[in-house]
Protein backbone atom coordinates (compact mmCIF):
# COMPACT_ATOMS: atom_id res chain seq x y z
CA UNK A 1 0.00 0.00 0.00
CA UNK A 2 1.22 3.40 -1.27
CA UNK A 3 2.20 6.01 1.45
CA UNK A 4 -0.52 8.46 -0.04
CA UNK A 5 -3.46 5.32 0.51
CA UNK A 6 -2.44 4.82 4.14
CA UNK A 7 -1.90 8.75 4.95
CA UNK A 8 -5.66 8.21 3.30
CA UNK A 9 -7.09 5.91 6.05
CA UNK A 10 -5.56 8.00 8.82
CA UNK A 11 -8.60 9.54 10.69
CA UNK A 12 -8.47 12.89 11.86
CA UNK A 13 -7.96 13.62 15.67
CA UNK A 14 -11.20 14.73 17.03
CA UNK A 15 -10.92 17.90 19.42
CA UNK A 16 -12.07 17.58 22.87
CA UNK A 17 -15.67 18.67 23.28
CA UNK A 18 -15.85 22.15 24.06
CA UNK A 19 -16.82 23.39 27.72
CA UNK A 20 -19.30 26.10 28.04
CA UNK A 21 -17.19 28.97 30.06
CA UNK A 22 -19.02 29.44 33.82
CA UNK A 23 -21.08 32.51 33.53
CA UNK A 24 -18.89 35.58 35.26
CA UNK A 25 -19.48 36.54 38.96
CA UNK A 26 -21.81 39.63 39.27
CA UNK A 27 -22.61 39.53 43.05
CA UNK A 28 -20.18 39.14 46.06
CA UNK A 29 -21.47 39.71 49.57
CA UNK A 30 -18.97 38.41 52.09
CA UNK A 31 -19.06 38.68 55.97
CA UNK A 32 -22.14 40.91 56.13
CA UNK A 33 -22.48 41.37 59.46
CA UNK A 34 -25.71 43.61 60.83
CA UNK A 35 -26.97 44.73 64.41
CA UNK A 36 -29.06 46.81 65.93
CA UNK A 37 -28.20 47.99 69.71
CA UNK A 38 -27.19 44.55 71.56
CA UNK A 39 -29.51 42.28 68.69
CA UNK A 40 -27.12 40.45 66.04
CA UNK A 41 -29.41 40.42 62.77
CA UNK A 42 -26.90 38.83 60.65
CA UNK A 43 -23.83 37.33 61.39
CA UNK A 44 -21.13 37.07 58.72
CA UNK A 45 -23.54 36.16 56.26
CA UNK A 46 -21.53 35.59 52.82
CA UNK A 47 -23.23 34.73 48.79
CA UNK A 48 -21.71 34.69 45.57
CA UNK A 49 -23.89 34.88 42.63
CA UNK A 50 -23.20 34.47 38.45
CA UNK A 51 -24.70 36.46 35.93
CA UNK A 52 -27.86 34.70 35.43
CA UNK A 53 -28.08 32.53 38.16
CA UNK A 54 -31.45 32.57 40.28
CA UNK A 55 -30.93 32.03 44.06
CA UNK A 56 -33.70 31.66 46.55
CA UNK A 57 -33.10 32.32 50.20
CA UNK A 58 -36.01 30.67 52.60
CA UNK A 59 -35.95 30.03 56.65
CA UNK A 60 -38.10 30.95 59.32
CA UNK A 61 -39.48 34.61 60.21
CA UNK A 62 -36.84 36.53 61.85
CA UNK A 63 -33.88 34.73 60.33
CA UNK A 64 -32.49 37.84 58.73
CA UNK A 65 -33.14 36.88 55.08
CA UNK A 66 -34.80 40.24 54.18
CA UNK A 67 -32.27 42.13 55.97
CA UNK A 68 -29.56 40.68 54.27
CA UNK A 69 -31.16 42.28 51.04
CA UNK A 70 -31.45 45.20 52.47
CA UNK A 71 -27.64 45.13 53.14
CA UNK A 72 -26.78 44.24 49.75
CA UNK A 73 -28.51 47.56 48.11
CA UNK A 74 -27.42 49.65 50.90
CA UNK A 75 -31.30 50.61 52.23
CA UNK A 76 -29.87 49.19 55.36
CA UNK A 77 -26.23 49.94 56.42
CA UNK A 78 -24.18 46.83 57.18
CA UNK A 79 -22.32 46.72 60.63
CA UNK A 80 -19.57 44.89 58.59
CA UNK A 81 -18.50 43.25 55.10
CA UNK A 82 -17.92 44.04 51.90
CA UNK A 83 -20.30 44.17 48.73
CA UNK A 84 -19.43 43.66 44.96
CA UNK A 85 -21.96 44.45 42.46
CA UNK A 86 -19.46 44.68 39.19
CA UNK A 87 -17.09 47.04 39.69
CA UNK A 88 -18.98 48.40 42.70
CA UNK A 89 -17.49 48.01 45.97
CA UNK A 90 -18.78 48.76 49.38
CA UNK A 91 -17.66 48.22 52.41
CA UNK A 92 -19.10 48.71 55.86
CA UNK A 93 -16.95 51.47 58.30
CA UNK A 94 -16.20 53.53 55.29
CA UNK A 95 -18.96 56.08 54.70
CA UNK A 96 -20.15 55.31 50.62
CA UNK A 97 -19.74 58.41 48.24
CA UNK A 98 -23.01 59.55 46.91
CA UNK A 99 -21.45 58.87 43.34
CA UNK A 100 -20.78 54.68 44.42
CA UNK A 101 -24.15 54.63 46.28
CA UNK A 102 -25.84 55.77 43.21
CA UNK A 103 -23.79 53.77 41.07
CA UNK A 104 -24.95 50.14 43.50
CA UNK A 105 -28.09 51.22 43.20
CA UNK A 106 -28.75 51.66 39.79
CA UNK A 107 -27.14 47.94 39.58
CA UNK A 108 -29.96 46.60 41.67
CA UNK A 109 -33.82 46.61 41.47
CA UNK A 110 -36.12 45.61 44.19
CA UNK A 111 -39.55 44.29 44.65
CA UNK A 112 -40.69 44.83 48.08
CA UNK A 113 -43.83 42.72 50.21
CA UNK A 114 -45.74 46.19 49.64
CA UNK A 115 -46.19 47.73 46.04
CA UNK A 116 -45.10 51.36 47.05
CA UNK A 117 -47.08 52.55 44.31
CA UNK A 118 -47.79 56.37 43.85
CA UNK A 119 -51.46 56.51 44.50
CA UNK A 120 -51.86 59.87 43.01
CA UNK A 121 -50.00 58.96 39.34
CA UNK A 122 -51.44 56.67 36.88
CA UNK A 123 -49.88 53.09 36.50
CA UNK A 124 -47.69 54.79 33.28
CA UNK A 125 -46.11 57.59 35.41
CA UNK A 126 -45.51 55.41 37.88
CA UNK A 127 -43.13 53.19 35.94
CA UNK A 128 -41.59 56.31 33.95
CA UNK A 129 -41.06 58.58 36.60
CA UNK A 130 -37.71 57.13 37.96
CA UNK A 131 -36.17 56.58 34.33
CA UNK A 132 -36.89 60.48 33.61
CA UNK A 133 -35.43 61.36 37.05
CA UNK A 134 -32.49 58.72 37.20
CA UNK A 135 -31.75 57.93 34.27
CA UNK A 136 -32.53 61.41 31.81
CA UNK A 137 -34.99 59.78 29.48
CA UNK A 138 -36.93 61.96 27.98
CA UNK A 139 -41.14 61.12 28.63
CA UNK A 140 -41.56 59.79 25.53
CA UNK A 141 -38.36 57.29 25.79
CA UNK A 142 -39.19 56.37 29.16
CA UNK A 143 -42.98 55.74 28.29
CA UNK A 144 -42.04 53.78 25.40
CA UNK A 145 -39.89 51.47 27.66
CA UNK A 146 -43.02 51.56 30.22
CA UNK A 147 -45.68 50.04 27.79
CA UNK A 148 -43.24 47.95 26.49
CA UNK A 149 -42.62 46.18 30.48
CA UNK A 150 -46.43 46.33 31.13
CA UNK A 151 -46.99 44.35 28.49
CA UNK A 152 -44.33 41.92 29.04
CA UNK A 153 -46.02 41.63 32.51
CA UNK A 154 -49.97 41.79 31.22
CA UNK A 155 -51.00 45.10 31.74
CA UNK A 156 -50.52 46.98 29.44
CA UNK A 157 -54.27 47.79 29.29
CA UNK A 158 -53.86 49.14 32.79
CA UNK A 159 -51.02 52.23 31.59
CA UNK A 160 -53.93 55.29 31.94
CA UNK A 161 -55.34 53.84 35.50
CA UNK A 162 -54.44 54.65 38.94
CA UNK A 163 -53.34 52.04 41.18
CA UNK A 164 -56.41 51.67 43.26
CA UNK A 165 -58.17 50.43 40.14
CA UNK A 166 -55.58 47.22 40.04
CA UNK A 167 -55.90 44.06 42.07
CA UNK A 168 -52.76 43.49 44.35
CA UNK A 169 -51.54 40.97 42.19
CA UNK A 170 -51.55 43.56 39.34
CA UNK A 171 -49.89 46.55 41.52
CA UNK A 172 -46.92 44.00 42.05
CA UNK A 173 -46.60 43.23 38.72
CA UNK A 174 -46.26 46.86 38.13
CA UNK A 175 -43.71 47.21 41.31
CA UNK A 176 -41.49 44.55 38.59
CA UNK A 177 -42.33 46.93 35.75
CA UNK A 178 -41.13 49.91 37.34
CA UNK A 179 -37.95 48.09 38.97
CA UNK A 180 -37.33 46.36 35.66
CA UNK A 181 -37.76 50.13 34.16
CA UNK A 182 -34.25 51.34 35.46
CA UNK A 183 -32.57 48.21 33.43
CA UNK A 184 -30.71 46.37 36.92
CA UNK A 185 -28.01 44.07 36.55
CA UNK A 186 -29.81 41.88 39.46
CA UNK A 187 -33.22 41.76 40.73
CA UNK A 188 -34.05 41.23 44.96
CA UNK A 189 -37.53 39.95 45.68
CA UNK A 190 -38.44 40.60 49.21
CA UNK A 191 -41.26 38.15 49.68
CA UNK A 192 -42.87 39.68 46.71
CA UNK A 193 -46.48 37.24 46.92
CA UNK A 194 -46.57 37.44 51.19
CA UNK A 195 -49.51 40.44 50.95
CA UNK A 196 -51.58 38.67 48.44
CA UNK A 197 -53.59 35.58 48.26
CA UNK A 198 -52.59 32.41 46.49
CA UNK A 199 -54.14 33.29 43.13
CA UNK A 200 -53.06 36.63 42.70
CA UNK A 201 -49.85 35.51 44.32
CA UNK A 202 -49.71 33.18 41.05
CA UNK A 203 -49.99 35.91 38.63
CA UNK A 204 -46.67 36.85 40.34
CA UNK A 205 -44.82 34.25 40.60
CA UNK A 206 -45.29 33.34 37.07
CA UNK A 207 -44.04 36.52 35.63
CA UNK A 208 -40.88 36.38 38.22
CA UNK A 209 -40.82 32.59 35.97
CA UNK A 210 -40.43 34.35 33.12
CA UNK A 211 -37.92 36.99 34.12
CA UNK A 212 -35.47 33.75 35.48
CA UNK A 213 -36.29 31.81 31.90
CA UNK A 214 -34.92 35.23 30.24
CA UNK A 215 -31.75 35.03 32.36
CA UNK A 216 -32.40 37.54 34.42
CA UNK A 217 -29.80 37.27 37.94
CA UNK A 218 -32.62 37.47 40.87
CA UNK A 219 -32.41 37.01 45.24
CA UNK A 220 -35.86 35.83 45.83
CA UNK A 221 -36.46 36.10 49.69
CA UNK A 222 -39.68 33.69 49.77
CA UNK A 223 -41.92 31.09 51.55
CA UNK A 224 -43.19 29.92 47.96
CA UNK A 225 -41.27 26.44 48.81
CA UNK A 226 -42.47 25.42 45.30
CA UNK A 227 -41.30 28.32 43.48
CA UNK A 228 -38.36 27.88 45.49
CA UNK A 229 -37.54 24.67 44.43
CA UNK A 230 -38.70 24.68 40.65
CA UNK A 231 -36.98 28.20 39.47
CA UNK A 232 -34.26 28.49 41.49
CA UNK A 233 -30.87 27.09 40.71
CA UNK A 234 -29.89 27.28 44.35
CA UNK A 235 -31.57 27.70 47.74
CA UNK A 236 -30.10 29.29 50.77
CA UNK A 237 -31.64 28.29 54.23
CA UNK A 238 -31.27 30.98 56.56
CA UNK A 239 -31.47 30.93 60.45
CA UNK A 240 -30.73 33.11 63.40
CA UNK A 241 -28.85 35.47 61.22
CA UNK A 242 -26.77 32.50 59.57
CA UNK A 243 -26.63 30.43 56.33
CA UNK A 244 -27.64 27.27 57.82
CA UNK A 245 -27.04 25.13 54.16
CA UNK A 246 -26.54 26.17 50.61
CA UNK A 247 -26.58 24.36 47.72
CA UNK A 248 -28.74 22.79 44.45
CA UNK A 249 -32.53 23.41 44.94
CA UNK A 250 -33.69 20.22 45.24
CA UNK A 251 -30.78 18.52 47.30
CA UNK A 252 -31.08 21.26 49.85
CA UNK A 253 -34.95 21.11 50.41
CA UNK A 254 -35.16 17.02 49.96
CA UNK A 255 -32.06 16.22 52.16
CA UNK A 256 -31.18 18.43 54.40
CA UNK A 257 -28.50 17.99 56.27
CA UNK A 258 -28.47 19.29 60.05
CA UNK A 259 -31.08 19.27 62.17
CA UNK A 260 -32.46 22.53 62.50
CA UNK A 261 -33.05 22.66 58.72
CA UNK A 262 -34.95 18.71 59.32
CA UNK A 263 -36.81 20.76 61.55
CA UNK A 264 -37.89 23.64 59.03
CA UNK A 265 -38.79 21.98 56.43
CA UNK A 266 -40.60 19.47 58.40
CA UNK A 267 -42.66 22.40 59.67
CA UNK A 268 -43.25 23.54 56.06
CA UNK A 269 -44.71 19.84 55.31
CA UNK A 270 -46.90 19.90 58.06
CA UNK A 271 -48.38 22.94 56.95
CA UNK A 272 -48.83 22.28 53.14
Amino acid sequence: MSSLARASEVRPVSAPPLTAMPAPILLKAVGIGKTFGAHRVLDKVSLEMRKGEVVAIIGPSGSGKSAFLRCINQLETPTEGVVSIGDVTLSAGASPSRRDLLALRRKIGMVFQSFNLFPHLSVLRNVSLAQERTMGRTQKEADERSMELLARVGLAQKANQYPARCSGGQQQRIAIARALALDPEVMLFDEPTSALDPELGLEVLAVMQELAASGMTMIVVTHEMHFAERVSDRVVLMADGRILEEGPSADVMRFPKTERAIKFFHAVRDRS
